[in-house]
């Protein structure tokens, strides 16, 4: 392994605490944050991605990912289907060698052993993981009828700290592997990327660094200077440019874009299957720019030579639905169409604010979506950074904010996705819905959970809780094919320390209760403790079988609270 791979595995291994697993696992982990990650926009744990060990069928890591987040349960298939109407598919498997040469008889394994993850009888030996992945795998070609934009996506990432030569060999085992995969007539595109130790170290860059992008924008006027405003435009951008703005290189949406945007994308509904129909018809397209209100974009850095501008940190807060409709309709524009723009640049997070709440009052959104996703997020990531150096959580309240930032533990980093699943788990009870049905728990955003005047407390318990157990997990503590049931045990963990039912949440009561278990969870002893009597508990409801427990369900999660409030009494 060369120096500077070496020094960049040595800082993830830092950051993400895992100094304890052996460097080959430590380079699979390093590499799964790598690729996968291109592909998500909120920060995810490597260990629901890697599956290199016994019966790994040849590969190390596997990412499935649905609707733009990573899924590792079947059940949540049919979720998005209820939920979205529609399935946009990626799958990515990753393949790690530490020597510093890619080799044809290695490559031919890993391809192999992907075309036989895909097949209806695998021939090869499956772990539990790769089993559960299949599962999922399965679950999704049963709902082929919803494929959104085609057949799912396959690439294949083999990663080494050598130098890919692309000599007449391995490309022929290239070709040969996604002509293999194709033939399965189940993919829209196949890819087989090699990554050396210059893409590593590429990838890494790209990791840490927030989006930028360069575009043409030459119809536009200059807004006379605003306070707080370094410099705003408005004007027309051409849809092919425009997209340059909201997709990656491989055509896929940029999610992390959209955060501070208080909606998510709606689907077609009666407004978007308008906007849907007006650039489908060859009449109407291009009256595009007057029959659609357009696009806000603030950035945190803006240069511009002439008409070409170059942003970077920027974030779409008003036209998500503009910007999935253009993109679902991506190979029907041309520069006829175009899309209206108003580009400001601002670091100053008050003016940002008032900007998305003020642009998104023109639009139909609940006056508690806004101080939800705002206001109380703003209290939350201040509040997690008040505490001292050794007990303090970075809350992400905008998408890989803390990327770029060195000298702190990753994993002390929790997403507002991470937040929500916990909460939703330890104090709404309701661990069966973390991941099955986490939309329905983003529904409530406002008036059960994010509530402005909740008490900031037993938001950092979740967090702090959600952190310690992957501490366990991670450092094999604990088992870690008890992750599977984080969530349950989240909540055995609640409910063995704080009495249920619980205060209400803007209750000082609330706040004096949670001061104790914020001290014990810090205690490496206590923190141990608490998690492997609440794990006990969560393994006497299934039997001591996690794996065909009917983990995730309502009537699971009912017997584990009965189980602790009679141990409790």
């Amino acid at each position: 392994m060369d120096r500077i791979t070496k020094s960049l595995l040595t800082e993830f291994i830092a950051e993400q605490g895992l100094a304890s697993l052996a460097e080959d696992k430590q380079f699979e982990h390093f590499a799964s944050f790598l690729t996968v990650g291109r592909s998500l926009s909120e920060a995810f744990d490597t260990s629901d991605t890697v599956v290199g060990s016994g019966g790994d069928t040849g590969i190390d890591a596997i990412a499935i990912i649905v609707n733009g987040s990573l899924v590792d349960d079947d059940a949540v298939i049919q979720e998005f289907v209820e939920r979205n109407g529609y399935l946009d598919v990626s799958f990515i498997f990753v393949q790690t060698e530490r020597s510093s040469s890619f080799e044809t008889a290695k490559i031919g394994q890993f391809c192999y052993g992907v075309l036989d993850f895909f097949k209806d009888e695998p021939s090869l030996p499956r772990s539990k993981e790769v089993t559960k992945l299949g599962k999922v795998m399965s679950a999704i070609y049963r709902q082929s009828s919803k494929f959104k934009r085609g057949n799912p996506t396959c690439r294949l990432y083999y990663v080494t700290t050598g130098v890919w030569t692309g000599d007449a060999a391995l490309e022929a085992r290239r070709r040969a592997a996604t002509d293999d995969l194709t033939a399965l007539r189940i993919f829209r595109s196949v890819e087989f990327i090699p990554v050396d130790s210059e893409g590593i170290q590429r990838l890494n860059r790209e990791s840490r660094n927030s989006v930028s992008r360069e575009f043409d924008f030459a119809l536009k006027a200059v807004v006379p200077n605003i306070e707080g405003v370094t410099e705003s435009y408005v004007g027309l951008l051409p849809a092919p440019e425009f997209l340059r703005l909201v997709e990656d290189e491989n055509h896929e949406i940029l999610k992390g874009i959209f955060y501070d945007n208080v909606r998510d994308w709606q689907d077609f509904n009666v407004v978007n299957s308008e906007m849907r129909e007006t650039l489908t018809s060859g009449a109407t397209r291009s009256r595009f720019a007057l029959m659609n209100n357009g696009v806000t974009v603030i950035a945190k850095t803006l240069r511009t030579t002439a008409n070409r501008f170059y942003i970077e940190d920027y974030q779409v807060v008003n036209g998500c639905q503009t910007s999935h409709v253009l993109h679902d309709q991506r190979d029907l524009l041309d520069e006829t169409v175009m899309v209206p723009l108003r580009l400001i640049a601002t670091r100053d997070d008050e003016v940002i604010s008032s900007i998305v709440k003020a642009t998104n009052r023109q639009t139909e959104v609940r006056e508690e979506q806004l101080l939800a996703l705002s206001d109380f997020q703003k209290k939350l990531e201040t509040y997690f950074g008040a505490f001292p150096d050794d007990q303090r959580l970075y809350y992400e309240r905008r998408s890989r904010q803390y990327n770029s930032v060195g000298g702190i533990e990753k994993t002390r980093v929790i997403t507002p996705g991470g937040l929500i699943r916990a909460f939703a788990s330890m104090f709404l009870q309701e661990p069966h819905r973390a991941t099955r049905s986490y939309r329905r728990i983003l529904d409530r955003v406002g008036s059960d959970l994010f509530v402005p005047t909740d008490k900031l407390e037993p938001y950092y318990v979740a967090a702090l809780a959600s952190y310690r157990l992957e501490y366990l997990f991670r450092n094999q503590i604990l088992p870690t094919e008890y992750r599977s049931a984080r969530y349950e045990i989240l909540l055995a963990l609640r409910l063995y320390e704080m009495p249920s039912p619980l205060p209400k949440m803007n209750s000082n009561a609330i706040e004096r209760m949670c001061k104790p278990l914020i001290e014990k969870l810090w205690s490496a002893a206590e923190s141990e403790r608490m998690f492997k009597r609440a794990t006990d508990a969560v393994l006497a409801v299934a039997n001591g079988d996690l794996e065909s427990a009917p983990l995730r369900t309502e009537p699971f999660t009912d017997a584990l609270m009965a189980v602790a409030i009679q141990s409790r009494a």
